[in-house]
């Protein structure tokens, strides 16, 4: 055996990027290969038997290599050690078999240095107890095993290069395997549910937080957000640039109404309103004279326009604001605009072809002419109000009802509001019913003065009419009720309160034909307790009855409704004060969603 000069080799280091030089002794055997020598593996001294040619013994230290042929007796050869890395059991095994080896001090202080180094490297697995369990998902776990085989010993690693895979260290590595998935922690499972325990702060920043509301789709988002009222859907805009685009979407601001003071140029805001797709636009105070002709142009597809209370809009301001065609809009309001004339409906059926709904209440100077003009350019009319427009007569009525060769008519219109129109007769309503019998659905005469039975003969012709009002119409008697019920009316909802003729005889009529009804309104009508329970015997479909300010009326009436109207759902009794603490008592056993008991209890005392 011959030893080679010491050299140094570089060796690659596996656990880190960076390569380790160390010092190195070769040692040279016949018939055998070069191998490293690393006293700290505590090999024995083999010393030669004699013989000449016969490779011999010799200690793998260079203390022992000095010659190969000692003196003394042949001695066996002792079984060659393999200098491959071996597992901590390998190790146990052969020294059991063998005596401890004969090591001097510098190997044994070299040896000493070694085990707390391999010691470090081979974990000793930790007691588990149910503070340390923290739950780990499944995704995580494979992740988890390949980390701590790449951090494991050689011995224990089978992927590492140098490993030799003889079937006890397979065994060991089955082991070794084994102890690493039961150290990793599981939820624990008890009375079949899952009881996750508090993880720490730094294994809960570690591992990914997929359902934190910050990691939802901005669909999702945008969905949530339209749930909340338009203050809280600006204040969600604020939270951070993710919350900012989603509540951006036009979806957030579906049917929103914008409420906006135009006292100054506002070019960004109707910008911000045109990108988040608002269409309804309301405004609540107009000091600027140029300030509509801002919303048509940063509007383009507006919808919808509310101006009402807006005093001092006049002419000139619409008449230079519509400077084109605009059609996208369907609902203006001018309610209560009262600088609006004929010239501005004129302007309005020019430009706005597709408007259906048109609020002209208030506006006192709107005249027949400005109904020729909307029968003219308004053909898609479904809406229209008149409230209080007191030059307005039976002849402009005429237009609208297409019975004027001047004028086709709104044949499309469904719901006509004529309340206080103080010039409307009967001959009006004679024009409704041949122009408009089967497209109208609402009409309100309510303080129409001039209205009278006769009227109703003609409205008993309207096959569509299903919504009647006629309250303070002090020229309507049980004789109009008669008419309507006649006529086979299909009347679902009809209010004549305040109307001082109607008693019991026309509460008879009215049970006697019209079938249809789901509400009626006699607040304020002298009926008493005998006209209740006619019209309880045969109106049992009535689901809405007000007979408030009926001072008439007992515990008989109530009585009467509790046994007849099984399904009546709202009662107003306000002002009823000779119903009695019994007849109240009774009315609980209905299935009623509103009930009006004002000044009952004041006035019973």
């Amino acid at each position: 055996m011959t030893k080679l000069p010491v050299r140094a080799i570089t060796q690659p280091s596996h656990h880190g990027s960076t390569n380790t030089t160390t010092q190195q002794t070769l040692i040279h055997r016949p018939g055998h290969c070069y191998q490293l020598h690393r006293p700290h593996l505590g090999l024995k001294h083999h010393r030669g038997g004699g013989g000449g040619g016969g490779g011999g013994g010799g200690a793998d230290h260079e203390d022992d290599c000095d010659d190969d042929s000692a003196s003394g007796p042949p001695r066996h050869k002792q079984p060659k050690i393999s200098e491959s890395p071996q597992s901590p059991p390998q190790q146990q095994q052969q020294s059991q078999s063998q005596q401890p080896p004969q090591l001097e001090p510098n190997q044994q202080q070299h040896q000493q240095q070694q085990q707390p180094m391999l010691a470090a490297q081979v974990p000793l697995p930790q007691p588990l107890s149910s503070k340390n369990l923290v739950y780990m998902p499944p995704s995580h776990l494979q992740h988890h095993i390949q980390r701590v085989q790449h951090h494991s010993p050689p011995s224990l690693n089978p992927h590492h290069p140098h490993q030799h895979a003889t079937p006890q260290l397979r065994h060991k590595q089955q082991q070794q395997q084994q102890s690493i998935q039961n150290q990793i922690p599981h939820p624990i499972l008890t009375g079949g549910q899952q009881q996750q325990t508090d993880l720490s702060q730094q294994q809960f920043e570690s591992w990914p937080t997929t359902s934190h509301i910050s990691c939802l789709y901005p669909e999702i988002l945008a969905l949530i957000f339209s749930r909340l009222s338009v203050q809280d859907r600006g204040r969600a805009a604020q939270v951070c640039s993710a919350w900012r685009e989603a509540a951006q979407h036009r979806s957030v601001w579906r049917n929103v109404e914008a409420r906006l003071h135009l006292r100054k140029h506002s070019t960004p805001v109707f910008q911000c309103m045109e990108r988040r797709g608002i269409k309804r636009v309301q405004i609540l105070s107009l000091t600027m004279r140029r300030g509509l002709g801002d919303v048509f142009r940063g509007l383009p597809k507006l919808q919808s326009l509310s101006l009402s209370g807006c005093y001092n809009m006049s002419d000139a301001g619409l008449n230079g604001a519509l400077t084109g065609a605009f059609p996208s809009l369907t609902e203006l309001n001018l309610s209560l605009c009262k600088n609006i004339t004929d010239a501005s409906l004129a302007k309005i059926a020019q430009y706005m072809k597709n408007l259906e709904v048109l609020e002209l209440g208030g506006c006192g100077n709107v005249s027949n002419s400005g109904l020729h003009v909307i029968a003219w350019g308004l053909r898609k009319l479904k809406r229209l109000d008149l409230r209080s427009c007191w030059h307005i007569s039976d002849v402009g009525i005429g237009y609208v009802a297409g019975q004027s060769q001047e004028a086709e008519g709104n044949m499309e219109l469904e719901h006509l509001g004529l309340q206080d129109c103080q010039r409307l007769s009967d001959e009006g309503l004679r024009h409704l019913a041949n122009g408009l019998g089967n497209t109208l659905k609402s009409i309100n005469l309510s303080f129409c003065v001039l209205i009278t039975d006769s009227g109703m003969k003609h409205v008993a012709k309207i096959q569509s009419l299903r919504e009647l009002n006629l309250r303070s119409c002090d020229n309507i008697s049980e004789i109009g009720m008669a008419y309507l019920a006649e006529g086979n009316s299909k009347i679902s909802s009809l209010d004549v309160s305040f109307c001082d003729k109607v008693g019991d005889q026309a509460l008879q009529n009215i049970s006697q034909g019209l079938y249809n009804l789901r509400s009626l309104s006699l607040s304020a009508c002298p009926i008493s307790d005998e006209g209740i329970h006619k019209i309880s015997k045969n109106q049992q479909e009535l689901e809405t009855l007000h007979i408030g300010q009926c001072s008439r009326l007992t515990d008989q009436s109530v009585f009467s409704i509790v046994e007849n109207m099984p399904k009546i759902r709202s009662i107003d009794l306000y002002g009823c004060t000779r119903i009695t603490k019994q007849g109240l008592s009774r009315i609980w056993n209905l299935p009623l969603v509103s009930l009006n008991l004002g000044l009952w209890q004041e006035l019973s005392r």
